[in-house]
């Protein structure tokens, strides 16, 4: 199986600090036709998030559930499914005991990725991880996948490295999605 790995505040849906109100919870425009076009390409999809609102006291994590089951209604509304969702609820600052620890989950860390390829036996190299941040850039090339950045502003540090650079890079969703069509075409 090959995945697309996505982002969730700022490349799936719109970037709402710290929102886990399902209702608040929206598709970037032109998600729909996007995912779609990778689906046709036989691409899984899979939610790659990190939560340190968890960690910061924010909110709990029971808030999950209804987050991943919101993304999930809004893919299917576009005819699509989400394969997973999987999400870091830690940070080395946070305030709440548990998730205020260094982890190998959190970003730029590549262990969700790592995790849910164990878990739906994913072909990293076939696979892309999409998302706004260089973060998102590292964890996917750390985990062995193709990697697109999506530079509509959300990246604001621009701390470059070895592994911080993306295989392809893209204004928004949709484009993203036709550049990952065009480098399938031209295998």
């Amino acid at each position: 199986m090959k995945a697309i790995f996505l982002d969730k505040d700022g490349t799936l849906v719109d970037d709402l600090p710290y929102n886990v109100e399902p209702r608040r919870i929206r598709l970037v425009s032109g998600a729909g036709a996007a995912l779609r076009l990778l689906a046709r390409l036989d691409y899984r999809f899979f939610v790659v998030t990190n939560q340190s609102g968890i960690a910061h006291g924010c909110f709990g994590e029971e808030a999950m559930g209804p987050v991943a089951d919101r993304l999930a209604d809004l893919l299917f509304r576009e005819n699509l499914a989400l394969a997973g969702f999987y999400y870091c609820p830690h940070h080395p600052l946070g305030t709440v005991g548990d998730y205020a620890v260094m982890c190998a989950c959190r970003k730029p860390s590549p262990g969700m990725l790592l995790k849910a390829a164990n878990d739906h036996a994913i072909n990293l190299r076939e696979s892309w991880m999409i998302g706004d941040i260089l973060h998102d850039v590292e964890a996917g090339n750390r985990a062995g996948c193709r990697t697109l950045l999506i530079d509509n502003g959300n990246e604001t540090e621009w701390r470059l490295g070895p592994r911080r650079v993306p295989t392809r890079m893209a204004p928004d969703l949709y484009a993203a999605a036709t550049l990952i069509a065009a480098h399938e075409e031209l295998r």
